[in-house]
């Protein structure tokens, strides 16, 4: 995401996460703010969730559908003006789109804010379900039912930000491989089996998104020779 969102997240939302760990729960927990801020500083995928269980052309396929008709959701279901924001034509739009998902979005037509502020909320939850271990039911419940005022704060501060669909289908590729890589302790015959694509096409793509080769020493088998 570019600095402009950085700069928000810095000055305006990480201060509404404090306030509200501090009013509600009465103190201040940096892991709870920077894993929130760092959820949002993904905004491109907010709302849309990766399908791991599928491998990797078919998730990705599932992906863009997602990503397109969100970005209609947001643009009032215009596609020319979608196809100009997300760098496609046309006719990339109608054919990720089918016909009853269109006539969906031109039923309901959600607002744009309201997308957005249920993102954001949805994101503070989910964050906060990672830590009902470490902080007092009755704390944690007030901070819950404030999750709407809070989001409703930070949507407020956060810039519209517009991004094209090849830059999407990078963070999609960079979260989805990282993902299978880290299950499987990066092996890589192993990763390359499980998400569908050929051994030299991970390389090749770890490369291209900057994925560093991780492995255990001690995981390596000498000859006796």
């Amino acid at each position: 995401m570019n600095k402009k969102l950085e700069e928000v997240l810095e000055k305006k939302v990480e201060p509404v996460i404090d306030e509200a760990m501090k009013k509600y729960l009465g103190v201040r927990i940096s892991e709870i703010k920077n894993d929130i801020s760092d959820k949002i500083l993904n905004s491109p995928l907010l709302g849309i969730e990766i399908d791991y269980s599928l491998e990797f052309k078919e998730s990705k396929k599932k992906f863009k559908e997602k990503f397109i008709e969100k970005q209609l959701f947001f643009h009032h279901g215009n596609i020319s003006e979608v196809a100009k924001v997300i760098d496609v034509d046309r006719r990339s739009i109608h054919r990720l789109v089918n016909k009853s998902t269109a006539k969906k979005i031109r039923e309901y037509m959600f607002k744009p804010y309201f997308l957005k502020q249920q993102e954001v909320e949805n994101i503070i939850e989910d964050v906060l379900d990672n830590y009902k271990s470490l902080i007092k039911d009755e704390k944690l419940e007030k901070l819950y039912k404030a999750t709407h005022d809070i989001s409703t704060e930070i949507t407020n501060s956060i810039p519209n930000e517009d991004i094209t669909l090849k830059d999407a289908e990078q963070i999609f590729e960079k979260k989805y491989l990282l993902h299978w890589l880290d299950k499987l302790g990066y092996d890589l015959s192993e990763t390359s089996n499980k998400v569908g694509i050929r051994y030299e096409t991970l390389i090749r793509k770890m490369k291209k998104l900057e994925i560093e080769l991780k492995f255990d020493p001690s995981t390596i088998k000498y000859s006796d020779e």
